[in-house]
């Protein structure tokens, strides 16, 4: 009986433990998917992830011989406060401070209301480039901040932009909503 009464209050223990470990299987895959997605390779076996919380530059080598490096002049923009419907454009101005012609891969946006565009020519050592966001506030009403993601032939490879900003809705948008 006693025997049955350890065995019995041990199995709790031993369940959680058996979750965590699977839990811990289970987030450890989610985030080798994502790292594969987001361009950091795939890994074959979970082993290969140093942390649960590891980002996809901590998991990239450096390339070697000579690189490019991004130098905004800023990597956040606040457009403040507009009405719905309205466009904002920003451009993000960069200097290639590196050893190496710079090159932008691509330019992708958080959502369908950010659009970005950046020259694709190679920018050389010391010249300067630009990636121009428009941003469309239709139907996105309250605090905004949509981001760019920047995959270059730097290092790291991704660089992140940022608009924030705050959607007011417009009076026009009022009237024309549902029937009451």
């Amino acid at each position: 009986m006693k025997k049955t009464l350890i065995a019995l209050s041990v199995l709790p223990l031993f369940l959680l433990s058996c979750a965590d470990k699977n839990m811990e299987r289970r987030v450890a895959e989610l985030e080798r998917r994502v790292t594969a997605l987001e361009g950091g390779g795939v890994t074959s076996t979970p082993s290969a992830i140093t942390t649960p919380t590891a980002n996809v530059q901590e998991q990239e080598t450096k390339p070697e011989g000579p690189l490019p490096v991004f130098k905004f002049a800023e990597e956040e923009f606040n457009f403040g406060t507009v009405k719905e419907g309205e466009q904002v454009a920003h451009t993000f101005t960069f200097t290639n401070t590196g050893d190496a012609p710079l090159i932008i891969q691509s330019a992708t946006a958080s959502c369908g209301c950010t659009v970005p565009n950046y020259s694709k020519d190679p920018v050389p050592v010391g010249g300067t480039g630009q990636i121009e966001v428009k941003f469309n506030s239709k139907g996105k009403v309250g605090n905004q901040s949509p981001t760019v993601t920047v995959t270059a032939n730097t290092w790291p490879k991704i660089t992140r932009l940022r608009l924030r900003g705050n959607v007011e809705k417009s009076a026009d948008a009022a009237a024309t909503g549902p029937v009451k």
